[in-house]
């Protein structure tokens, strides 16, 4: 998988399109989309790897890898209820209601009295 393919597999896991990713990731007009045939900078890819919430390393990791593993990611940081981070399933925003339910379902169904 190229580094490309890898970033489009991860934002629409994510609910993104490549433009929407481009954009919160503050990159000139369609530039993900020249990564098709041009390799990104480290700035760039180090914008985009935040969005996705992956290190730089993971999105690199070409098809020669030993490992064609899928690629795990951290949720945690974006399940913090935040002004800044809007989530979305199927491309839909998650409410701020429901990613506390979420959040607490994955941390084991302890409250906030523990």
């Amino acid at each position: 998988m190229t580094t490309f393919e890898k970033i489009k597999t991860l934002a629409k896991m994510q609910g993104l399109s490549l433009t929407q990713l481009n954009d919160k990731a503050g990159l000139g007009k369609n530039s993900i989309y020249h990564w098709k045939t041009k390799q990104p900078n480290i700035e760039n890819l180090q914008k985009v790897a935040k969005i996705l919430h992956v290190s730089v390393d993971q999105l690199l990791e070409h098809e020669n890898s030993p490992s064609n593993q899928p690629v795990a990611i951290d949720i945690a940081p974006a399940i913090k209820t935040s002004d800044t981070m809007l989530l979305s399933y199927e491309g839909k925003e998650i409410p701020a209601e429901e990613l506390e339910m979420i959040r607490r379902i994955l941390e084991g169904g302890k409250n906030n009295n523990e």
